[in-house]
């Protein structure tokens, strides 16, 4: 008697091999009803019997969330719960494991992320390079989303997602020369991500094609403290005697920061300001729907991650992977007041 295939049981049920091999793979996109059919046929043919020890619904996994300040943001927290979401679907658990925004001497890695209870792992706003290079360590399979720029993309163990910054700041700030304003500024740490790195060489490069000096005195991109940011940024404004056209901020964050600078110092601009971001975040009112801003779908970038981390556990030995984003450019008067 000849031995029983993934064919044998589809055509038996009039469906395809495809789905056959998505029960048998955990894969989503069967209905439990059409699963159990399966199943039960794979059982009266004998394909279980003689493939398998034993074949449950799904094999559960459980995915460490490697998270630093998880509820700074909704950008964040909206990233996290699709991506649970849309792991559930293959049977994955997340689980959160926090880590601190600064490492800091005698720390140790949690021992839940050193023993075999997690079969991969996520790693979300994390932006220390010595807390980053102990994850890359781990030996489970990885994904990033970002890094840091001291740390080369190719010594990274794991697939890494990347916000696109480069071109997309380079639209962005030509945008802003479009209008004839020739003195802009930048604002963002370059030390912190390595976005933020793409962004402002983006906007660099733009300034330079078309003939515009960078000031230096009007571009904030030296490290900003997590819990200091308005302070520094105010300090830098008020450095300035003479402020220019516009600001290009690295993110919505920074770019609402300036806002509430401006309209505490509305003297300073009788005329306003342009000022743009990049996240395209609706949590800061105060900016929300005025500025040009890159808008990152916040959702289709956690089920992004979930597919990619349930990849690389399925072909941990395959290359690893590095994805740019490229978010959808709005633009808007940006004007502030």
């Amino acid at each position: 008697m000849s031995k029983i295939t993934m064919q044998d049981i589809a055509d038996a049920l009039g469906i395809s091999r495809v789905t056959v091999w998505k029960v048998f793979n955990n894969h989503a996109g069967v209905s439990p009803a059409l699963r159990d059919s399966v199943l039960e046929k794979a059982k009266e043919l004998g394909y279980i019997k003689n493939n398998f020890e034993s074949v449950s619904h799904s094999e559960e996994k459980t995915v460490s969330l490697i998270v630093s300040r998880p509820d700074s943001s909704t950008f964040w927290t909206n990233i996290i719960h699709r991506m649970a979401q849309e792991l559930s679907r293959y049977n994955v658990n997340l689980m959160y494991t926090y880590m601190p925004f600064a490492y800091t001497e005698g720390f140790t890695m949690p021992a839940i992320l050193t023993g075999d209870v997690i079969q991969g792992a996520i790693v979300l706003n994390v932006y220390d390079a010595r807390l980053i290079a102990l994850i890359n360590e781990l030996n489970v399979p990885k994904v990033f989303l970002d890094t840091v720029p001291q740390i080369h993309n190719r010594l990274l163990r794991g697939d890494l997602l990347l916000l696109e910054g480069y071109s997309t700041l380079y639209q962005i700030t030509e945008s802003v020369l479009s209008r004839g304003l020739k003195k802009v500024g930048f604002i963002g740490d370059t030390n912190y991500a390595k976005t933020n790195l793409e962004r402002y060489q983006g906007f660099c490069q733009c300034m330079k094609d078309h003939h515009l000096e960078i000031d230096d005195k009007l571009c904030l991109t030296h490290s900003i403290g997590i819990f200091s940011y308005y302070q520094e940024i105010s300090t830098f404004l008020d450095s300035l005697e003479i402020l220019p056209d516009a600001f290009v901020c690295a993110s919505d964050y920074i770019a609402h920061f300036l806002q509430i600078y401006f309209s505490e110092h509305a003297g300073r601009i009788p005329d306003g300001i342009v000022v743009t971001g990049y996240d395209g975040s609706r949590e800061y009112s105060n900016i929300d729907g005025q500025i040009t801003t890159a808008n990152v779908k916040t959702s289709l970038l956690g089920k992004r991650l979930a597919v990619q981390i349930v990849y690389r556990m399925e072909h941990p030995n395959a290359p690893y992977e590095l994805t740019f984003i490229h978010p959808e450019i709005i633009y808007r008067d940006s004007i502030l007041y």
